[in-house]
C-alpha cells in the first residue's frame, strides 16, 4: 500500500468517525424530543382523567375553581406540546449525513469552547463524553456562526469563537 493509499484511507476513517458522531448527536436531541412528547402525553391523559373524575364531584365554588384549574393546566401543557412538535418537526427537517464547508443549520461545529450543533435550542448534552450545545441559528451565536467557515471567529458578549471544524 502506498502512503498516498494509507493517507486517503485514514482521512476516510475520520470523516466516517465524523459522520457517527454527528449522527449520535442528531439521534440523542430526537430522543430527548421523543420522551419529552412522551411525558407530556402521559400528563394530558391524567388531566383528562382529574377532569373526568372532578365532574363526577359534588358542584359548588370548590368544584368550579378545580375544573378551571385543570383547563388552564391542560392548556399550558398544550402549548408545551406544540413547542415541542414544533422543534421536532425543525429537527427532522435536518439530514445529519449532510456535510458542508461553511456552517449551515445541521452543521456539528468544532470550536476552541466545544461542540455547538446547529439545529434547535435543546441546550447542554453529553454525548458518548463529549459536551453538546444544540442552538438554533436564530439565537444570538447561531446568526453570528451562520456562513463561517473553518478558522473564521464569531464573537458575542465579549467571548471569542474560534472554528476548528465544521461538520
Amino acid at each position: 500500500m502506498t502512503h498516498l493509499e494509507e493517507i486517503a484511507i485514514a482521512s476516510y476513517a475520520v470523516i466516517i468517525f465524523a459522520l457517527m458522531k454527528k449522527q449520535n448527536i442528531y439521534d440523542h436531541y430526537m430522543e430527548v424530543l421523543n420522551d419529552r412528547l412522551c411525558s407530556l402525553r402521559q400528563v394530558c391523559e391524567d388531566l383528562k382523567e382529574s377532569s373526568s373524575n372532578e365532574t363526577k364531584s359534588t358542584a359548588g365554588d370548590k368544584h368550579e375553581t378545580a375544573l378551571a384549574m385543570l383547563q388552564i393546566e391542560q392548556a399550558r401543557i398544550g402549548a408545551q406540546l406544540q413547542d415541542i412538535r414544533e422543534k421536532k418537526a425543525a429537527l427532522e427537517k435536518i439530514d445529519p449525513k449532510l456535510s458542508s464547508s461553511t456552517i449551515v443549520p445541521g452543521s456539528l461545529v468544532t470550536t476552541d469552547k466545544g461542540y455547538l450543533f446547529i439545529s434547535i435550542a435543546l441546550g447542554k448534552a453529553t454525548i458518548q463524553g463529549d459536551v453538546v450545545f444544540a442552538l438554533s441559528p436564530q439565537s444570538p451565536l447561531g446568526q453570528k456562526m451562520m456562513g463561517l467557515s473553518v478558522s473564521d471567529v464569531a464573537e458575542i458578549n465579549h467571548n471569542r469563537y474560534v472554528i476548528e471544524n465544521i461538520e
